[in-house]
């Protein structure tokens, strides 16, 4: 697998595996967004985002649009309900942004920064300094 992400291609797809998908070259960023939208559509307190141009971007399955902004669209799972896919052609045309939890291997792909800090919940600050458990805590 190290080959596949020297090569720049990365796979993923939804919980169920009803949608599938391969991104082929590096990303344009991968952020950690923090903002509204992206927190009420995922239920989570943060959703990672790798940019990659529509045309790298190969998907089999057929997700579900939502336009959750006038322009923009958030594609999921119809049937287990993942997020995978954000369009807005008015701020990346021609691109697509991958959730990157959905990667097989999402440690190939380590966030470069976060975004939309104004938006994040204010206790997001002090998560390192919770107890950390590899499983739950017995």
């Amino acid at each position: 697998m190290e080959q596949a992400v020297e090569q720049g291609i990365f796979e993923g797809g939804c919980r169920c595996g009803a949608i599938r998908y391969q991104a082929i070259g590096m990303p344009e960023h991968h952020a950690l967004c923090h903002c509204v939208d992206c927190r009420r559509s995922s239920g989570a307190p943060l959703v990672g985002w790798a940019l990659f141009p529509e045309a790298a971007v190969t998907i089999s399955g057929a997700p579900v649009r939502f336009e959750s902004s006038p322009g923009v669209e958030r594609h999921f799972c119809g049937r287990c309900g993942t997020g995978l896919f954000y369009r807005n052609p008015a701020i990346f045309p021609d691109h697509v942004d991958i959730q990157s939890a959905t990667l097989d291997r999402p440690d190939d792909l380590p966030p470069q920064a976060c975004i939309q800090m104004a938006d994040a919940p204010g206790w997001l600050g002090a998560m390192a300094a919770l107890p950390h458990f590899d499983r739950y805590p017995g």
